[in-house]
């Protein structure tokens, strides 16, 4: 009975997988070949090629067919598929596209003599990739994108980043609310990365678990560690941005607020609004537009702004928005409507960015103010006062400003600069080498290229009379008649940013959010995540405390042996003819320490070496790490004075992966050549490369085996005995067939030895700066672990 009670169950369970299973396969899967156009055997820069173009054309941005999303989405898809090996091969194997396993481990599924367990079994609609929401994938992140565009662009508005996966639990809790939010926030950018697609974006913003929501800003990461709620993110968003972005004015400082116009060198703007609260989207239009303009906030609900309200005559039916520039009795603009958008107050912000006659401060303002000719009908002119900043230059200054304050050009823009804050470019407008000796005086310029290339013609000395604004007004016209009038031409500097502040300061600042980011990780990181950091300390305290009593230990016993090997000294010398010092220093060792590459060592032999310091790294594997190293450590010997350079090597075995991300960056550049292997596909040979690792300035310098040739034939004519006892040689190899595996075991072995032949010429170009480098963002991690450090004494 019971046997029979459990074959029920049993059997219906075969059934529903038996159902499941047609249902699941009973349509054709999506062929990532046939949507990208490539054949089976493509290589993977084919493939990537064929990627762009194809993503280009289909982008819904640029495509307007109705299709184009959907097949922007194929296209993507079917990309993740083929430039991953293992999808690649899942695909190839098993015609599955899919991959509904966490982080992307286990895809192949298992075969149990001829039951076959598919992963599609188990595939339910949680957060996998064909059910995933269409708004998560147009706002998925790569790693690529979140360099070159959300990093710059954080400086301008916040990113609100979603990290999750296929399969995760905990995501599905959260997604209301995260759709909620954004809905509600939709002035703030927003982004999804997929941990399962997008490891390494997700390593490097430091998300280790999903889900997880992170800000960034200022290219800052900032980790959201509350509860998931509508009005904790939004309190979060807020705290992102910088304190002091809005000023609060009321009837007691509003003249102190509009006044610093002069000293910011700013319009102002204020905001009437009845909330107590500043707006959210008030905030953020504050941060976007913090380089250009200075904002308040007025709250009519307070009594000590009935004076405001009234001066303006501000309505209370509306939020008013106000703009004063050089005239604070009078708004320059005014903008007033219920449920202000964004792309009003954006619009509304742009054309009042400065002021009627602004000074150069700085480069970026000249660059806007004063743009660099592109077309004939785009020119624009810039009509510059050159003055003081004295009490004795006011009425002439005052005067400029109401000049400029009638001008209806908008090929025309004015702006005065003061010549003891940007002396060098007032002598040469002025031409006159002492220009602070001289008064005041206007130019009329236009800049050609963006080296600094201008022409320019000194128009009048300026004192603000009558007969100033005349002549300046008479070469304006005769200037939009002929512009031939500009005779001057010179090479402008680049100006002076007055408002940097001190590197003090800014040292303070920096220390100040790196202790808080510290501060905040040992709060809100459990320990597991803290293990590394942790590990790093103490094996740095480590090292340091065995540096120190090894260095104690051997300069005392230099010291004792100095006298006796004086004499020694001079023979050593004479009989090192072989080898070429490049170094500061002369090797005081008979023998090249040289430390593998592995996790252990990595953040401290790379990541955090030293400015200055470099890591030279050969790239090995096991069958010619002995051949390998012993040929390195002849080449490197007369370099191993040099306090800065460090050896080590890299097991290509282990650490494949690494590898080919690290020369992904400069694949361009670098042309490495692949051989093909039997079955069609690209194989890179990596034995014997030797890389210079820059690990603060993030570059590297890499060296390929370059074979001379010279040993190799006269081995081989050593081996056939000569030309003329070629072809006994020959028959008598096919005689004894064990000969003939030897002697090409022995040509390995040769080649091998070869792979570093002009290794020692390399190494004196590196030490002269004369090597190209190759640049990258930032260092990759190493995908696989080695548990032990190892470290190899090669003998010499």
């Amino acid at each position: 009975m019971a046997g029979s009670k459990m074959s029920v169950p049993l059997a219906a369970v075969v059934l529903l997988y038996v159902l499941l299973a047609e249902s699941t396969h009973g349509g054709p899967e999506m062929d990532p070949y046939k949507i990208l156009g490539v054949t089976r055997s493509a290589s993977q820069a084919e493939i990537k090629k064929v990627y762009k173009r194809l993503a280009k054309e289909w982008h819904p941005d640029k495509n307007k067919n109705p299709g184009a999303e959907d097949m922007f989405i194929k296209i993507t898809k079917s990309y993740e598929i083929l430039s991953s090996e293992d999808k690649r091969a899942n695909f190839d194997r098993y015609g599955q596209t899919d991959d509904t396993q966490p982080y992307g481990n286990g895809r192949y599924g298992h075969r149990h003599d001829s039951f076959y367990f598919d992963e599609s079994f188990f595939n339910f609609p949680f957060n996998s990739k064909n059910h995933r929401d269409f708004a998560d994938s147009k706002y998925t992140l790569h790693f690529n994108q979140y360099v070159s565009d959300v990093v710059p662009e954080s400086y301008k508005r916040p990113y609100l980043i979603k990290i999750t996966s296929d399969w995760c639990f905990s995501c599905i809790h959260i997604e209301p609310v995260w759709k909620e939010v954004v809905a509600a926030l939709f002035e703030i950018e927003q982004g999804v990365v997929d941990v399962g697609y997008e490891r390494r974006l997700a390593n490097h913003l430091g998300a280790h678990r999903t889900p997880s929501i992170l800000g960034v800003i200022n290219g800052k990461v900032t980790f959201f560690h509350y509860a998931v709620a509508k009005e904790h993110l939004r309190q979060f968003v807020e705290d992102l941005l910088p304190q002091r972005l809005v000023e609060r004015v009321t009837d007691k400082n509003d003249l102190q607020f509009l006044n610093s116009w002069h000293e910011l060198n700013k319009p102002h703007v204020l905001l009437f609004d009845q909330v107590p609260a500043v707006p959210l989207l008030y905030k953020l239009t504050a941060f976007a537009y913090k380089d250009y303009l200075q904002f308040g906030y007025v709250d009519q609900g307070l009594s000590e702004t009935a004076n405001l309200q009234k001066q303006f005559n501000i309505n209370t039916y509306a939020p008013t928005m106000l703009v004063f520039k050089e005239n604070i009795d009078k708004p320059a603009d005014i903008i007033q409507a219920k449920g202000m958008k964004k792309q009003i107050i954006d619009e509304f912000m742009a054309n009042n960015k400065f002021l009627l006659a602004p000074r150069l401060v700085n480069q970026k303002l000249f660059d806007e103010l004063c743009p660099v000719k592109q077309f004939h009908r785009r020119r624009k002119y810039c009509v510059l006062l050159i003055t003081g900043d004295e009490e004795t230059f006011s009425f002439g200054n005052q005067a400029f400003l109401s000049f400029a304050s009638t001008n209806t050009k908008e090929v025309v823009r004015f702006a005065y600069v003061y010549q003891r804050l940007q002396q060098q470019l007032c002598d040469i407008l002025m031409q006159n080498k002492d220009s602070a000796q001289s008064p005041p005086q206007v130019v009329i310029l236009e800049r050609r290229n963006a080296a600094g290339k201008a022409l320019f013609k000194p128009v009048t000395a300026w004192n603000g009379s009558v007969e100033d604004k005349q002549r300046l007004v008479e070469e304006l016209e005769r200037l939009q008649k002929d512009p031939s009038i500009l005779i001057h031409d010179a090479m402008l500097p680049e100006l002076n940013n007055e408002f940097a502040s001190m590197f003090i300061i800014r040292w303070i600042y920096a220390s100040y959010d790196y202790l808080s980011e510290v501060i905040d990780d040992i709060l809100h990181n459990n320990w597991r995540e803290m293990m590394p950091l942790l590990s790093l300390i103490f094996s740095a305290l480590f090292i340091l405390f065995g540096t120190v009593v090894i260095q104690a230990f051997s300069d005392s016993s230099e010291d004792k042996q100095t006298k006796p090997k004086a004499k020694d000294g001079t023979k050593a010398e004479n009989g090192s003819s072989g080898s070429v010092t490049t170094s500061s220093r002369p090797p005081k060792k008979n023998f090249v320490e040289v430390t593998e590459l592995t996790d252990i060592t990595y953040m401290s032999n790379l990541v955090k070496l030293r400015p200055g310091h470099m890591n030279i790294v050969l790239v090995l594997t096991d069958a010619s790490k002995n051949i390998l190293l012993s040929k390195f450590a002849k080449e490197v010997y007369s370099f191993t004075g040099s306090l800065t350079l460090h050896f080590s090597f890299l097991n290509i075995d282990k650490h494949s992966e690494w590898m080919s991300t690290l020369l992904e960056y400069a694949q361009d550049t670098m042309q490495i050549d692949a051989d093909e292997d039997d079955g069609g596909n690209r194989k890179i040979d990596y034995t014997g490369y030797v890389l210079a690792l820059n690990g603060h300035k993030k570059y590297l310098c890499l060296f390929k085996p370059v074979y001379t040739g010279e040993d190799l034939d006269s081995k081989s004519s050593e081996d056939e005995g000569g030309a003329s006892g070629g072809r006994s040689r020959s028959s008598s190899r096919d005689d004894h067939p064990p000969r003939k595996s030897n002697r090409s075991r022995s040509l390995s072995t040769l080649q091998i030895h070869h792979k570093l032949d002009r290794l020692g010429l390399w190494m004196e170009r590196l030490m002269e700066g004369t090597l190209p480098r190759y640049y990258i963002p930032a260092w990759p991690g190493l995908e696989k672990i080695t548990p032990n450090r190892i470290t190899a004494l090669v003998s010499l």
